[in-house]
């Protein structure tokens, strides 16, 4: 099957979990498997649970890892694809790892390509989720922090320097709170998981009762999860739905500003509270940016919606990315189809 018929595989490398999903070149999952990352246990450790997931995949649809044309991994960090090396990681603690080379030989042979995992969630978006067919899309990720790309004519803009899409550090407000990436008033800083819980805490420090403590401590958590804001949610705490709230109007500030300078037809809101909340999360948002768009009329046009796809976004987009780099199409940087 080495010929040109056989298998594309895509994967997900996350900080807690990998997910790899066979995927068919209309987009259709044939067969998907999940593990957890534990990054603590070393690179070499996390890239053989890579490949015992993707031979799971493999198993499971009746062949082996012989049969594998290629894999795209979206990797947590910055990648050098000429290489097959990540640059830095620090999701998951890794600096200078030769993912590509090292998967491809645990694979017995496979070509191993690497993408930002951000940059395939946007692309399997638009390949086969809510941005199929059309030339403009953004996609804005709400996660530990807040990721993304842009798409116009069709192509996944990269910038002069490869740093376009970074939709998290538009500032929002230069004396609003510090952000990690060193700057103060980023997106990330008012809206991403990681300040929702910063703002939570505080709230709790200052006397505000909130179910937060008690549900990390019932799931084992440090940090705030989706599922822990959901249920959190769910119980009406009222701590969280006012930084909830706050944090979505600032998400919805966010794509005004984006919409009013490229004038999309598709937002995507994708990330782990997405795919938990779906519309719950996106009303408020469309609400606000509708609002702020510069241009009010249709401006119903501009499809603001939750991801379609969920967390087979950055694996579906990773097997595309695969699929265009076996044609010699770096798909990041070259024209995409309007539809897949």
């Amino acid at each position: 099957m080495r010929n040109g018929t056989g298998l594309i595989i895509g994967v997900d490398l996350g900080g807690t979990k990998i997910h790899a999903a066979a995927v068919d070149e209309n987009g259709t999952v044939l067969a998907s498997e999940r593990a957890k990352t534990l990054a603590e246990e070393g690179a070499s450790a996390v890239i053989a649970r890579i490949a015992s997931v993707i031979t799971a995949v493999t198993r499971t649809l009746g062949c082996t890892n012989t049969d594998i044309q290629a894999v795209c991994v979206g990797v947590p960090g910055g990648i050098d694809d000429a290489t097959g090396v990540v640059d830095k990681a620090p999701n998951l603690g890794w600096q200078n790892v030769p993912l590509a080379r090292l998967l491809g030989e645990a694979l017995g042979g496979a070509r191993v390509f690497l993408e930002n995992d951000v940059r395939v969630a946007v692309l399997g978006e638009h390949a086969y989720g809510v941005g199929r067919g059309t030339r403009g899309m953004i996609g804005i990720f709400v996660g530990t922090g807040i990721g993304g790309g842009v798409i116009v004519h069709g192509k996944l803009q990269l910038g002069a320097r490869g740093a376009a899409g970074e939709v998290g550090h538009v500032i929002l407000d230069p004396k609003g709170p510090r952000c990690p990436c060193g700057k103060r008033g980023c997106a990330e800083a008012f809206a991403s998981r990681t300040s929702m819980e910063r703002d939570v805490l505080a709230y709790v420090a200052r006397g505000k009762k909130s179910k937060i403590p008690k549900l990390l401590k019932k799931e084992g958590r440090e940090h705030l999860t989706s599922s822990v804001v959901a249920k959190a949610l769910d119980a009406g705490d009222k701590v969280m739905t006012k930084v909830f709230d706050r944090a979505l109007r600032y998400v919805g500030i966010l794509v005004a500003n984006l919409v009013n300078v490229l004038d999309p037809e598709v937002v995507v809101i994708g990330g782990g509270l997405a795919e938990r909340l779906g519309e719950k999360m996106v009303a408020p948002i469309r609400e606000v940016a509708y609002k702020d768009f510069l241009l009010q009329r249709d401006r119903e046009h501009v499809l603001i919606l939750p991801t379609a796809l969920k967390d087979s976004a950055a694996p579906m987009g990773a097997a595309f990315v695969a699929r265009r780099r076996l044609t010699g199409q770096h798909t990041v940087g070259g024209e995409l189809p309007a539809s897949a």
